[in-house]
């Protein structure tokens, strides 16, 4: 199949509305040309098709990074490459793209991790404390729904990186979608420093899509705040 044909085929697929259907017919392509194609993908505004793009792309590199992992590290650079300033380019789709792969793959977690977080950090005055602060609010959307994405499968890996602290930060932005994945990704880390700021978003309905476990669907800020609230309670009573 021609480069053309696969991306057509690709696109195809993630028009249709049935994700398993979508990454089963995926597997039998070769990876790496499959990722080629879900590059453009991740970008376009369409929902749910650039989610399902963002879960293909995870479950992809994930695959190829099982058969030759160097190509895979290479796939991340060109992610990370993306929200660079110097890269042209926006990044958008990126951050969800990043932490949907190490959702699906440890080892390429365990080696990328910090670069996602440092999105969320200003650079330090100290050797090592290099932050990547993303300053548009729609690419701090994508971080955010990275980090909560991330927090669901490896919340160690975010906790003891001091995850929380940042996230605190984006409960008091001007952004509602922003203000409500930071709420999102809290709860999920069950983090109790969060409970006055979380508090603080009781009666914010402004309604924003999450895209959650293969589905999207419509939820106000103050619904994520109160399942945050509820997720750090069951965790203190247990």
């Amino acid at each position: 199949m021609s480069s053309r044909r696969l991306k057509t085929r690709v696109m195809e697929l993630l028009a249709g509305s049935d994700v398993d259907r979508l990454l089963a017919e995926l597997h039998l392509l070769p990876a790496q040309d499959v990722i080629h194609a879900l590059f453009s993908a991740i970008c376009r505004p369409e929902e749910p098709l650039r989610w399902y793009a963002v879960q293909a792309m995870g479950v992809s590199v994930a695959r190829l990074a099982a058969a030759d992992m160097e190509a895979a590290r290479i796939v991340m650079r060109r992610l990370l490459w993306s929200l660079n300033e110097e890269s042209g380019g926006i990044g958008w789709g990126a951050p969800e793209a990043l932490a949907e792969i190490m959702c699906r793959h440890q080892g390429l977690a365990g080696e990328y991790v910090h670069m996602l977080i440092s999105y969320m950090r200003d650079d330090g005055p100290e050797l090592f404390q290099e932050g990547n602060f993303l300053e548009h609010a729609a690419l701090q959307q994508g971080l955010l729904w990275g980090v909560g994405r991330l927090a669901e499968v490896r919340p160690g890996m975010l906790q003891e990186r001091g995850v929380v602290a940042d996230l605190l930060f984006y409960l008091d932005s001007e952004d509602h979608v922003v203000r409500g994945l930071a709420a999102r990704a809290l709860g999920l880390l069950q983090a109790p420093q969060a409970v006055a700021g979380l508090a603080k978003l009781v009666g914010d309905s402004f309604p924003l899509s999450l895209y959650d476990k293969g589905v999207l669907r419509t939820v106000t800020v103050e619904e994520l705040g109160r399942e945050a609230l509820q997720r750090i309670q069951s965790a203190e009573v247990n």
